[in-house]
């Protein structure tokens, strides 16, 4: 059994006694518990994954002490005292242990030769992980990679990189059955030509070996204390997007141009990076308030069903 790291970040796997595998959707304690979501459940020798609808019904009939509240985020999730966990999975270690061992599939070979061509165009493997069920250690051969990168550079650098092994054909772009693929798995509120048109400018997803790999960013840095939040009500409007640093964050942040709101900020991967300074948005979420201000959040939920940020272009 691994003792759990005092420190959990956003897209860290923990597991329970009871064969559970939870994703980590906020870094640090709140509430004196880790907030995440069910992703899989151990059935005999094999894992099953669950969407959203799966792990709460899962969850209610099952464990539904893992069932939350958040009185910060005035939501519904699911959460697990430090107590119960009996392995923490950090992307950071695992990526290292990957890098450095052989390869026992495919899967993991193709990830030592992307990382081999990020580092060799310099970037810093020491601020990377691997996340979802590469993670684990429960991909199968159709996986894909996932990577994050815990410092602002790294992120930028590895955008970068990906652009430049691109042009090099060193790494291939999403075929248009990549793309749909991709659209299908995201189920979004966007339509198909919308999704892509976001989806190809981010310059965070490419293939190697025909294998998809995507690119995320999580703060390495200090965990803070969550704000408190009051969801007011589901809204939908246009804005001008004044602020976009924290654009590819998680949550991902929209600061906006609006008398009363200050910014859009997302929990769904779909929408993040999904804008740029100076560009108009419609945004479909919810209204809440904290003591700082409003902002809409979009991505209420996992899928996000009905709601959505898109650039609107003449």
């Amino acid at each position: 059994m691994n003792t759990p790291s005092p420190t959990f970040y956003a897209k860290d796997f923990i597991e329970t006694a009871e064969g559970l595998l939870f994703a980590v959707v906020t870094s640090g304690l709140v509430e004196a518990k880790v907030l995440c979501f069910l992703r899989y459940r151990k059935q005999q020798a094999t894992w099953q994954k669950l969407d959203t609808d799966m792990a709460n019904s899962f969850l209610q009939h099952q464990h539904p002490e893992y069932l939350h509240y958040s009185h910060h985020l005035d939501a519904h999730l699911h959460a697990v005292s430090p107590s119960k966990i009996i392995q923490h999975h950090q992307p950071q270690q695992r990526l290292q242990q990957l890098h450095q061992g052989q390869a026992k599939d495919a899967v993991e070979a193709d990830l030592k030769q992307l990382l081999r061509l990020l580092d060799t165009n310099g970037l810093d493997l020491a601020q990377m992980g691997i996340t979802g069920s590469v993670l684990p250690g429960i991909h199968n051969s159709g996986s894909d990679l996932d990577l994050i990168c815990y410092q602002r550079s790294t992120f930028q650098d590895c955008r970068a990189i990906i652009k430049k092994l691109l042009k090099t054909e060193q790494l291939q772009p999403l075929s248009d059955s990549d793309w749909q693929q991709s659209y299908q798995r995201r189920s979004c509120a966007l339509s198909y030509s919308e999704y892509h048109w976001h989806e190809q400018r981010k310059l965070n997803k490419a293939m190697i070996n025909n294998r998809k790999f995507d690119l995320s960013y999580i703060d390495g840095g200090a965990i803070n204390t969550p704000q408190q939040h009051q969801k007011l009500d589901n809204i939908k409007l246009q804005c001008q997007v004044l602020d976009d640093q924290l654009a590819f964050d998680y949550p991902s942040q929209f600061l906006i141009d609006h008398p009363q709101i200050q910014a859009v900020v997302s929990f769904t991967a779909t929408y993040t990076g999904q804008a740029k300074k100076g560009e108009t948005i419609e945004v479909a979420g919810t209204l809440e308030q904290s003591p700082q201000g409003q902002r809409i959040v979009v991505g209420s939920s996992r899928e996000a069903h009905g709601e959505y940020i898109k650039v609107i272009r003449d």
